[in-house]
């Protein structure tokens, strides 16, 4: 059964350790969009895996892991990475981690040009990581970005890099900053592109093959729903489709490749970055920031916290076409007495069970809320349904309901064995 696992909230859910407990089973796991802005982090016993680029099925001896083209790739920053977990005994090679060759390049001036252009929006700032994701999409869907393939051929990657800089460096000279030259570039990735040659590759001709002998497949999503290009809180969204669409466009693998869409939530609600939240609750963060939870993997940032919102949950059930719920960190909520859950949004005076398109009106949004019973017992060490509180099942019954979509994994601590398959 080929699967993809999708965030549907803001990015953050536990989407690593959700495809981490599927690998066991799987045979193939794919990233399919996003860059290394985009964070996962897997607990696999007392060790902490801190993932940005390579795929989480890395963790598992004899799995194959694909970087897919839709993914944006900074080539440092992979080898980095990739050094990284070898450096705690994770064994990375051609066999295990494949990444194609139409992957588009995040080269050192697209960093530069995404810090000039945040600082450029002033107030209108969006938060971004400043790694070179934005501008990198934007140089795809204008057609001057180079790819993996490109970069193979030293003097031609050279001779469009500089094309390019033509326009760059105006933007960098009329505000001040330094320009950029084509031969420092090359020079800056030449070491990471060696490190990575043997890994890059057509893979789509690879995974049609692994689906054609019937291999099971696993489609890692990063980042979150509502930070997808299209259907997000635009404009404080990413650069490419986060939703499960993202997946089969990133992979080269079709529509009718997938079997099922899992899609992952916290039991409340998370963001980093600017951007409308119509539940953040102070409170909830300073609790949840206390325990010393909901910090960022990729920028340490504390995470803004809220109550669960359903108005978001129920719209990324539908543009993903969910068929299995996997709610995580359910434990960060056993010693609430109360527990909240934002059922529809009231703007100018009408209920909204959808988040709207209009920018502004995510400033005049106010929750509707519903109240459920806390259950003040800890759940970390439960194992199974029945395990659970009679609370804790009667909520998560109730964000089923109102989600669309059946619960079949509960997640209750960062380990492996804290899942609970229903």
């Amino acid at each position: 059964m080929n699967t993809i696992v999708n965030g549907l909230q803001w990015g953050d859910e536990g989407k690593g350790k959700i495809v981490d407990f599927l690998t066991e089973s799987a045979d193939v796991v794919v990233r399919g969009q996003g860059g290394n802005n985009a964070g996962h982090t897997v607990i696999v016993g007392d060790r902490k895996y801190v993932l940005h680029l390579v795929p989480s099925g890395i963790l598992w001896p004899d799995k194959r892991n694909i970087i897919g083209n839709g993914v944006v790739l900074d080539p440092v920053g992979l080898v980095e990475e990739i050094e990284t977990l070898e450096g705690q005994g994770v064994a990375i090679t051609p066999d295990n981690l494949l990444i194609s060759d139409r992957a588009h390049v995040v080269l050192p001036y697209h960093r530069d040009l995404d810090a000039a252009q945040e600082e450029a929006r002033g107030k209108f700032a969006i938060g971004t990581t400043r790694r070179g994701i934005g501008p990198t999409y934007s140089d795809k869907a204008t057609r001057c970005g180079l790819r993996l393939a490109d970069l193979m051929d030293a003097d031609l990657a050279h001779e469009l890099i500089d094309v390019r800089l033509a326009e760059a460096n105006q933007i960098f000279t009329a505000r001040g900053l330094p320009t950029h030259d084509a031969a420092e570039v090359m020079k800056r990735v030449a070491a990471a592109l060696e490190r990575l040659r043997p890994h890059i590759t057509n893979t789509i001709p690879v995974l049609h093959e692994a689906w054609q002998a019937g291999k099971e497949i696993l489609f890692e999503g990063a980042q979150g729903s509502f930070l997808d290009i299209d259907f997000g809180t635009y404009p404080f969204v990413t650069s490419s489709n986060t939703t499960a669409g993202g997946a089969c466009t990133g992979s080269g693998l079709p529509p009718t490749a997938v079997d099922r869409v899992i899609g992952v939530c916290k039991a409340y609600t998370t963001r980093v970055g600017e951007g409308p939240f119509v539940t953040e609750n102070e409170e909830i963060g300073d609790y949840l920031h206390g325990l010393g939870r909901e910090f960022g993997a990729t920028t340490g940032r504390p995470r803004r916290c809220g109550w669960l919102d359903i108005v978001l949950l129920r719209f990324a059930c539908m543009v993903n076409g969910v068929t299995d719920l996997a709610v995580t960190n359910l434990d960060g909520l056993d010693e609430r007495e109360e527990i909240q859950v934002c059922t529809s949004y009231r703007i100018d005076g009408i209920e909204h069970p959808f988040p709207p398109a209009e920018r502004e009106a995510w400033n005049r949004a106010e929750p509707v809320y519903e109240s459920h019973p806390g259950w003040r017992q800890d759940t970390s060490a439960c194992r199974t349904w029945d395990d659970l509180p009679e609370a804790a099942r009667a909520y998560l019954t109730r964000l089923a309901t109102l989600a669309g979509a059946r619960v079949s994994y509960v997640g209750i601590g960062p380990d492996r064995a804290q899942t609970i398959l229903l």
